[in-house]
């Protein structure tokens, strides 16, 4: 199981690398412009960050729970990836529609735009991150394992 200290640079250098890329590419994309696309990436990045942080934690602690492990098989980073875009467009969405008086049809359409973008980035973003700072967590014998198919 990864430490807090670990969590939290996680988090934080997935906002950073997300803001640089996201942020240019969105105002360019909608036509907006970069101060007020920026605004909202930090808007954004902040909720996230805090998303980033309580919802890996909780998808790391039942997974450990279901399968002696927190390693990530392909599949299972497919829904992580999923789950995590699902969770903060639920939050991300009424904020679009308020910071740029933008329709909810409007806003619908940037977020899934978003989302597509940072469904992408988190599954990469998180693989090189596993990568460069292996968790290296041992299988627990206690727990009960489920296996994948």
């Amino acid at each position: 199981m990864r430490t807090t200290k670990d969590r939290i640079r996680q988090a934080i250098s997935f906002e950073i690398f997300g803001l640089l890329l996201s942020t240019p590419l969105a105002a360019f994309a909608f036509g907006l412009d970069l101060g007020q696309t920026g605004v909202l990436a930090a808007i954004g990045a902040a909720i996230a960050t805090f998303w980033n942080y309580i919802y890996n934690l909780a998808f790391d602690h039942g997974l450990k729970r279901l399968t002696g492990t927190t390693r990530k098989a392909l599949r299972v980073r497919f829904l992580h990836a999923i789950g995590f875009e699902f969770g903060l467009m639920l939050v991300f969405l009424p904020i679009i529609v308020w910071w740029l008086e933008v329709s909810l049809l409007e806003a619908l359409v940037m977020d899934i735009a978003f989302m597509v973008f940072y469904l992408i980035y988190a599954f990469v973003f998180t693989w090189c991150y596993d990568t460069i700072f292996p968790d290296n967590d041992q299988p627990d014998t206690t727990s009960p394992k489920i296996k994948e198919p």
